[in-house]
């Protein structure tokens, strides 16, 4: 084997690479918001209320539709179809239950008096965690796509459909880790 093809194979694909820049983009506008909010909440008229119990229902959710992703790309590689695409649907149901969950929490927040524009606390909650949602519905579409794909093509272990199931994931898991920090920082602020 050459040294160009030996080094070629040692490289991240390009469609990773550029995936975890888009990642680092996102990761670098959540680390902005998390610094506007320190800045706003150290100003004063800082309404402190508890975060409704449902955003920590909703992490659970998200932390188990990481683990039937992964499961379901380790069923693909094995080539079991049917846990393959069942746990693939799976996530797909737990990402939709994320978002109701999410809806659910901004409603659980209203009913306790912090609405959108009550307080610069709560408008920070609200706008920073339907940011999450927003990039989440992107990666909804991706597991979608996936889910299509699972169901409607022949089972079949492809390097350009592993590289297309790594991506899924990929941005699956980032959008979780990006959640689970942002309760965190929501809750210990």
């Amino acid at each position: 084997m050459s040294v160009a093809i030996q080094n070629y194979r040692n490289r991240i694909h390009p469609k990773k690479f550029a995936l975890w820049i888009a990642c680092a983009s996102m990761g670098m506008l959540f680390a902005a918001f998390s610094s506007a909010y320190v800045v706003r909440h150290a100003a004063g008229n800082w309404l402190e209320f508890r975060l409704p119990d449902i955003f920590w229902y909703s992490t659970g959710i998200i932390i188990l539709s990481s683990i039937t992703l992964q499961a379901s790309y380790h069923f693909f590689t094995k080539e079991n179809t049917f846990l393959y695409r069942s746990l693939l649907l799976i996530t797909f149901l737990l990402g939709l239950g994320f978002l109701v969950s999410q809806y659910q929490g901004w409603q659980a927040m209203k009913a306790i008096g912090v609405e959108l524009t009550t307080n610069p606390s709560g408008s920070f909650v609200y706008v920073i965690s339907a940011m999450h949602a927003a990039h989440l519905l992107g990666g909804l579409g991706a597991l979608l796509v996936a889910v299509i794909h699972a169901l409607m093509l022949p089972h079949r272990v492809t390097p350009a459909r592993k590289l297309r199931f790594e991506l899924t994931y990929n941005f699956w898991h980032f959008l979780g880790i990006l959640w689970i920090y942002l309760i965190l920082f929501f809750t210990n602020q």
